[in-house]
């Protein structure tokens, strides 16, 4: 079994990854930036070790100070979160070279994975649907102009080498294709260093679905229910929920075997996340692959009452599946992120914490760093907490959250908890009746601008 473990992050997935591990009777060491000094995680963890500035390329990016902390402290194993290097295949190729476990897939298979479209081929090969599109990485606009005439518009550009809507533009003309492309390229570019781009046939009023799978180190792999994702703003994940209000037992079982035979095919292991969109006709669509543990996995632990980060832990040590072959999904959970942002404008708002408050009760689960006196620091993602609602069925889900949701406070930042709040009260919402464009097209009624269509 592994014994000692350095978490690669920060905040409350670090905080996750050590609660997994002390469980598993694991030590931990937390690695933090000089403006982390005091964080949470840094105080729970076995050992601390600073790894640079606050800068993330000079601390939670920068591989050698990693792995000279792995080396000071005898870690024998790495965790790498989500966000930062937890798909750095290079990362994963390095810990492994080095002896030490990296506690997630294969460098190989976050390198397929990475490459969106190196991965959409993959699955075409696996007989998983996918979505019209080009078979290549676009070179240029001409090229881009010709494969828009053939699948019709709209259609979206997306970076090769990314996700997380950065490089992402949707085109609904020729002329908006000219506009965007460019654009979307600089972006590819600036964010992942890569200026590589893809494009699909656009799907306006889709859902985003995604299954989780597992696979162990002998072949085995399982995959589980669904998690709504179709909550948004610009490609960010606000609230999520399992079981979706959209998906039925029949499309459910096709999801999760075409998941399953996907990780199959590629021989996935550890934990990840087959992503689809879903049209109104419920038909299904590959869109993308994560090769890490989720943000939102908390709502199908709840559902499946299991622990996926030391099922994950267990697997990179070498334990078969450590999960059941009758796993089913009971209760509904919702999930909310919350933000260090103005409500309203959607800025940054980093600060110190001057008074929390978190709320409790059956069913109810927060994952946070914050404590009261505790800085959020301006260089770093603004989720702060997740609060997790599990309760028999979604109406009594909704009711739940909202009542933990008004029983939170936080003073000295500006949170997201008002968006959070309005949406769950929204009729449409309460129906089960949205799409990935939902929320856009709630915030632009509230501004008095026309409906996204």
């Amino acid at each position: 079994m592994i014994s000692k473990i350095l978490i690669a992050n920060r905040g409350e997935i670090a905080l996750r990854i050590i609660r997994a591990a002390r469980e598993l009777g694991i030590k931990t060491v937390a690695v933090y930036s000089e403006a982390d000094k005091n964080s949470l995680h840094t105080l729970l963890a076995h050992e601390r070790i600073c790894i640079g500035p606050a800068k993330a390329a000079d601390s939670y990016l920068n591989i050698p100070n990693l792995l000279s902390a792995a080396e000071i402290t005898k870690a024998d194993a790495i965790h790498p979160g989500y966000g930062f290097l937890a798909e750095n295949a290079r990362f994963a190729e390095i810990c492994e070279t080095s002896g030490i476990t990296f506690i997630g897939p294969t460098a190989s298979a976050i390198r397929l994975l990475g490459d969106k479209n190196r991965a959409r081929q993959e699955m075409i090969k696996a007989k998983v649907p996918v979505i019209p599109g080009s078979d290549k990485v676009l070179d240029d606009l001409s090229e881009a102009k010709k494969i828009a005439l053939k699948i019709g518009y709209p259609v979206i550009i997306k970076a090769a080498a990314g996700g997380g809507g950065k490089g992402m533009r949707i085109a609904n003309s020729a002329a908006q294709l000219e506009e965007q492309f460019p654009i979307a390229m600089n972006e590819a570019k600036s964010a992942f260093g890569d200026p590589s781009l893809y494009m699909e046939k656009y799907l306006p009023k889709a859902r985003h679905i995604e299954i989780q799978i597992i696979g162990d180190k002998k072949g085995n792999v399982l995959a589980l229910g669904e998690r709504e994702c179709s909550l948004q703003r610009k490609y960010q994940k606000i609230i999520e929920e399992t079981p979706s209000p959209f998906v039925d037992d029949r499309l459910r079982k096709k999801m999760m075997d075409a998941a399953e035979d996907a990780a199959k095919y590629i021989g996935y292991q550890s934990l990840g996340t087959f992503e689809f969109l879903v049209d109104d006709k419920k038909h299904f669509y590959f869109m993308e692959a994560n090769t890490r543990v989720q943000v939102e996995h908390p709502i199908t632990e709840a559902v499946y009452n299991i622990d996926l980060i030391k099922a994950q832990i267990r697997i990179a040590a070498g334990d078969k599946m450590p999960l059941a072959d009758d796993l089913e999904m009971r209760g509904h959970a919702i999930e909310c992120r919350i933000n260090a942002e103005d409500p309203v404008t959607f800025a940054p708002s980093p600060g110190t914490i001057d008074f929390l408050v978190f709320p409790g009760g059956e069913g109810i689960r927060v994952d946070s760093a914050l404590y009261c006196g505790g800085q959020i620091p301006p260089q770093y993602d603004s989720l702060v907490a997740k609060i997790i609602a599990l309760a028999p069925n979604r109406q009594i889900a909704i009711k739940k959250m909202i009542t933990a949701l008004e029983m939170t406070t936080i003073v000295g930042i500006k949170t997201n908890l008002p968006l959070h709040l309005s949406l769950l009260s929204n009729a449409e919402f309460i129906k089960g009746d949205y799409d990935t464009r939902f929320l856009e097209r709630v915030l632009n009624r509230k501004n008095g601008e026309p409906s996204v269509p």
